[in-house]
């Protein structure tokens, strides 16, 4: 996994923000954590009031190194993410950044990638994606929706080809990305996850039973984001070096764990 090369607690500057889908929102700011950012890390932004005192991490949807700008895509979950909501253009915000080890796209060049995006977990594959085209990977991108509201989809086609999944049927095939990945015929030498448990619970079952490589991020309530309140742990296949038991933090760990090393 990616090595933490940078983590520094920073007054960011909102470059932009805007609702892109019903209480989801697209945030850009200009911080030098973009310098360092990788695929599938996230930061922590601090709520703008002295009563909300904790980070709410948040992962990273793209990242320009050369502008050092990094773009969160969010949904409000809470009083913590509505106030990072009303931020515009201008304003300041204390962000902790890079977070967490990210996607090993390194490990895929000259492999075909099934990247698999749920919910709220669809943003972190976008800057994957990109990073897979970089060192041309065959991607396939399955972006599993609730319906038509199918945010950031067309962006992922700037990468590859995407087959989305809805529950309803509106867009793509009926059913979720795992019923999109049956469906396709794509036998994939990795797959790329970020999603719901149950998903990816589903892929862990397919990858196994199919002698795939699964790299799966684990979403998680987080407090302190670099591994010291211990409140995110998985039950892990080894010992953890830090409480030498098998649990692993996942912000510092992970989030991205193979799927083998995590039992979920």
């Amino acid at each position: 996994m990616n090595e933490l090369k940078f983590r520094k607690k920073e007054t960011a500057q909102v470059v932009s923000q805007k609702e892109i889908s019903e209480g989801i929102f697209d945030l850009r700011v200009k911080a030098e954590g973009a310098k360092a950012c990788c695929p599938g890390q996230f930061a922590g932004i601090f709520p703008p009031s002295d009563a909300r005192l904790l980070l709410r991490p948040i992962s990273i949807c793209e990242c320009d190194k050369e502008k050092e700008e990094i773009r969160f895509v969010y949904r409000i979950a809470g009083e913590g993410t509505r106030l990072i909501s009303v931020l515009k253009e201008g304003d300041e915000v204390e962000i902790l950044s890079v977070l967490g080890n990210g996607f090993p796209v390194e490990t895929a060049k000259g492999k075909k990638v099934a990247l698999m995006g749920g919910g709220i977990g669809i943003p972190p594959m976008l800057y994957t994606a990109r990073m897979l085209k970089e060192i041309s990977a065959e991607t396939v991108s399955f972006m599993g929706y609730r319906n038509a509201d199918t945010f950031l989809l067309s962006e992922f086609e700037s990468y590859g080809k995407v087959l989305p999944a809805t529950e309803d049927g509106s867009v793509g095939v009926k059913g979720n990305v795992m019923d999109a990945l049956r469906e396709s015929g794509f036998i994939p030498d990795i797959i790329m996850a970020c999603g719901p448990m149950p998903m990816l619970r589903a892929i862990k079952k397919y990858a196994e039973e199919n002698n795939i490589t699964a790299y799966i991020s684990l979403e998680e309530r987080m407090a302190c984001g670099v591994g010291a309140c211990l409140g995110c742990v998985a039950k892990t296949t080894h010992k953890d070096d830090h409480s030498h038991v098998n649990n692993t933090r996942i912000c510092t760990e992970g989030p991205v764990f193979d799927a083998k090393e995590v039992e979920i």
